[in-house]
């Protein structure tokens, strides 16, 4: 990585490597082109050398071919088969006069004795028993005809070789032979006339072996019939296969050459062609020196212009970059270094441009470090405090520094007069300030055209400028002749502009209208900052307002405490349980608090001891406690938890004091669903169930009259269920807040008296009671009939089926009033809320007697809701008293309620 970031930052490394990736895909190109012509060059030699030994090859096995003819024809004349020298004569001397290469024609008989030779002189042959010869030998196992290995005739003192022929009779004896000495200086004649070709080639050869090794011919007399060994390699002599090759080694005199050699298959001789490497590959060195030369002047040429390149750019960049980075940072350069850059200056090329360039840079940078440092100065100065005015005045202190003007103010507009005034200045006298006021419908003011244009205005000389001609006195009063204004582009804070006076007539160059437009963004950043930190401060005090309200309206309780354990902050729910006042609750420790609230608990001390300690113990902790309440229990889950910073240092400890009372209530009603409904369902089932068997038992013949009974209860029973199952259904429904309610006219009356035979109410005292003249009401018929219904069987269920029930029927607030009462138990005053309640029931002797799922007042609250009204529990001296309100006009005739409140 270290290695690559180097690379990245180096532009020699990165020249080094375009270089490389130039030469080396060329040097590759240029080894891959040698290597490939040098094969084809390898190839068509070692072709052209194997073509001349096939053909040599060729040449010869056809002259000693020949020679086998001629022997093998005269094993076929009758005279020869049978001696006769006079017959024989004329044969041998017709050969010998047409055949040059053969010197010697003879006939040998079974024994191996000569029988008879041309020449016919006594000089032509040595001796008459040539049953040692070796050719004699093999003639005596075979009757093909076969030619002889090399020897020196001892008659012509040349180097021969015999081509024999063996005379076979018809049963297969052997009669003899026919030999035919060849002059294997022919031969050599040949090649020599083949090398003679090749005279520009130092060192070609042509040899021909026979198969006992030894040289048949040669260019050279002088090595006939010498052990091949003399001329070529002996492991070279040892590779012979009988199949053609070439290979390349070195000969016997050390030179290395290529060899190639043939077999000429009939005799069993070799032809090898050999050549030195030096002249058969000339071509293939002679590219690859060239080759080499290619590559040496193209690297050559690379190092030069690389050598080049470092000295005229390199170095030059190398020396530059330290030099540019010291002038970044404002650093001094060492003085030999500079005497450097200065020789390198006075280089009319572009090195030379950029290094005077970099030298002027330096003298810009060093100016503009010296203004930035001055405007950084400003900076530190005018944000060491947000107070608007302090600000405003260091403003101007350091502006004065900045640009050694005497004169210079901040105009800015005031919100409530509605015009420009100068908020602070230097330099300029009392009057001044205080009486000059700029309207913003003052198109011709210096100070309004900045504001409007964005940009600095300038009035060089105020007795010359036609613009300034109705504000000439005022600046002859004051003493200046010149004037910019600079505008402050201010978003939060009233609109803003800098004016800088000078004495005499003065043109405000660019450099000096840009650094103070640079002060003036300054300047502008400092009065946002004051004017954002009066606005944020009331803003927060605003938040912080609104999160105390917002946490001591929640329903929990709140306490967080420091390290020691001390309350710092509890909200208005933690004073109401511990019953103390806010200021109580500053100065307390948590664990005295906790104490206030347990005192109020049926906790028992363990219980105690460990809600303390959930909160000394630290971490996440929690614990429940109960405590009495207006007219029910109150269950808390209290929850602790660290308090850290931003760093997850702990600061402190919290406690949320969660009310868990509905969740509780919650599990309740889940129990006593569960507990009422099975009971419920339980008791009619098993009535249905008991009398059913009774009627169907095969044993027992009930009489018609207990029969109706029997299926009177069992549908009694099975209507039981059916309303139970009814008032379920009604109530999630109304939990839902999906039932829907058919408003039309209703008697009302006749509803009362519908309901009460339902449930038979009117069998004991029974009184309905309705007001005259009142007016239509639109209700639902069946939902009014189900709250009155469920009304008179409460009534029944607590007073007994002699408890006598009035219904009184009246007006208030533009809404029917119902009045149900008996004189039964009646109602206590301390249930009296809770009796609306899903499942439950008034816990007394009397309520456990009659039982029931405690959903019918429930029922009646939410229908009752549902449309519109409310129900509620009246005091009575005697018996109890129910009553509920639906208001007369809730819908239009005949309009349906889609969806009523559930309560």
């Amino acid at each position: 990585m270290v290695r690559w970031f180097r690379f990245r930052r180096d532009l020699g490394l990165q020249l080094l490597a375009l270089y490389l990736l130039l030469i080396i895909p060329f040097l590759l190109t240029l080894w891959i082109f040698d290597g490939l012509v040098g094969q084809r060059i390898r190839a068509d030699v070692q072709t052209g050398d194997l073509a001349l030994a096939q053909a040599i090859a060729q040449g010869t096995d056809l002259s000693l071919g020949n020679a086998l003819g001629i022997v093998a024809g005269l094993t076929r004349y009758p005279e020869v088969i049978a001696a006769d020298k006079a017959a024989m004569a004329p044969l041998f001397e017709a050969i010998l006069n047409t055949h040059p290469n053969i010197n010697l024609v003879y006939r040998l008989d079974a024994s191996g004795v000569m029988v008879y030779h041309n020449p016919e002189n006594p000089t032509s042959t040595v001796g008459t028993d040539f049953s040692f010869r070796g050719y004699f030998q093999s003639a005596l196992e075979t009757c093909a005809p076969l030619v002889s290995q090399g020897r020196i005739s001892p008659t012509t003192n040349q180097a021969v070789a015999t081509a024999v022929q063996s005379l076979c009779s018809p049963a297969g004896d052997f009669l003899g032979l026919v030999g035919a000495n060849i002059r294997l200086e022919s031969l050599s004649q040949t090649l020599s006339t083949i090398a003679s070709k090749h005279q520009s080639e130092t060192g070609f050869q042509v040899v021909i072996l026979d198969s006992a090794g030894q040289i048949i011919a040669f260019p050279d007399p002088a090595l006939l019939l010498h052990p091949a060994a003399d001329l070529l390699p002996r492991d070279y002599l040892d590779s012979f296969t009988g199949e053609t090759h070439s290979q390349i080694l070195r000969s016997p005199d050390g030179e290395e050459r290529l060899y190639t050699h043939t077999h000429i298959e009939t005799i069993g001789w070799e032809v090898v062609v050999s050549r030195p490497t030096a002249e058969a590959f000339a071509t293939q060195i002679v590219l690859q020196q060239i080759a080499l030369v290619a590559a040496v002047t193209f690297l050559l040429i690379g190092l030069f212009f690389w050598v080049a390149l470092a000295n005229r750019v390199i170095r030059p960049i190398e020396l530059l970059a330290p030099v540019s980075e010291a002038i970044g940072l404002n650093q001094p350069i060492q003085s030999k270094e500079r005497a450097r850059l200065l020789r390198l200056a006075e280089r009319s090329d572009q090195i030379g441009h950029l290094i005077r360039s970099v030298m002027k840079m330096e003298d810009s940078i060093k100016a503009r470090m010296k203004e930035q440092a001055t405007l950084l100065d400003t900076s530190a100065a005018v944000i060491s405090t947000l107070d608007v005015e302090t600000v405003l005045d260091r403003i101007l202190e350091q502006m004065g520094r900045l640009l050694a003007v005497q004169m210079y103010a901040i105009m800015q507009l005031n919100e409530k007069e509605g015009s420009f005034r100068i908020r602070a200045g230097r330099g300029l006298s009392r009057h001044f300030t205080e009486q000059l006021a700029i309207q913003p419908s003052e198109p011709d003011s210096v100070t309004m055209r900045a504001l409007h244009s964005g940009e600095p205005i300038q009035v060089s000389d105020t007795e010359d400028d036609p613009s300034y001609t109705i504000r000439r006195a005022r600046a002859r009063a004051e003493g200046y002749r010149a004037l910019l204004a600079v505008p402050l582009k201010t978003k939060h804070a009233p609109p803003t502009a800098l004016l800088v006076f000078h004495p005499t007539p003065h043109i405000f160059t660019r450099d000096e209208i840009q650094l103070l437009a640079n002060f003036a963004n300054h300047a502008t950043m400092a009065i946002e900052n004051a004017i954002l930190y009066e606005r944020s401060d009331m803003q927060l005090e605003e938040q912080t307002r609104r999160l105390e309200a917002l946490v001591q309206s929640l329903h929990d309780g709140l306490i967080l405490s420091n390290l020691t354990g001390q309350a710092i902050y509890a909200n208005r729910r933690v004073g109401a349980l511990a019953n103390l006042r806010p200021h109580e609750l500053a100065r307390m420790q948590v664990g005295q608090i906790l104490a206030r609230i347990l005192s109020r608990s049926n906790e028992s001390e363990s219980g105690r001891q460990a809600v303390q300690e959930i909160y000394e113990q630290g971490g996440e902790r929690n614990a429940e406690i109960s405590l009495p309440g207006d007219g029910r229990t109150i269950y808390l889950r209290l929850e602790a938890f660290d308090v850290s910073d931003s760093r997850g240092d702990l600061i402190g400890r919290g406690l949320l004091l969660h009310d868990i009372t509905a969740d509780r209530e919650l599990d309740r009603m889940r129990a006593s669903l569960i507990s009422t409904v099975s009971h419920e369902l339980r008791t009619p089932l098993a009535a249905i169930k008991g009398y059913a068997t009774t009627l169907l038992a095969d044993d027992v013949q009930w009489d018609r009259e207990s029969q109706n009974e029997f299926l009177k209860i069992i549908s009694d029973e099975a209507d039981r269920l059916r309303d139970l199952v009814n008032n379920i259904l009604d109530l999630s429904r109304l939990d839902a807040g999906v039932i829907k309610l058919e408003r039309i006219e209703c008697d009302i009356e006749e509803t009362i008296q519908r309901a009460a035979r339902r449930v038979r109410a009117g069998e004991a005292g029974f009184q309905v009671q309705v007001a005259p003249g009142l007016p239509a009401l639109y209700a639902d018929p069946l939902r009014l009939e189900t709250i009155l219904r469920n009304l008179f069987e409460n009534s029944l269920k607590y007073g007994g089926e002699d408890v006598a029930i009035r219904v009184e029927v009246g007006e208030q607030d533009a809404s029917c009033l119902f009045r149900v009462c008996d004189d039964g138990p009646g109602i206590p005053a301390a249930e009296g809320t809770r009796i609306f309640e899903m499942f439950y029931r008034v816990d007394d002797r009397l309520s456990r007697v009659v039982g029931g799922a405690g959903l019918g007042l429930a029922i009646c609250q939410g229908l009752v809701h549902a449309h519109g009204g409310r129900i509620w529990v009246e005091t009575r001296e005697k018996g109890a008293c129910l009553a509920f309100s639906i208001p007369f006009s809730a819908a239009a005739p005949g309009a349906a309620q889609a969806k009523g409140d559930s309560g």
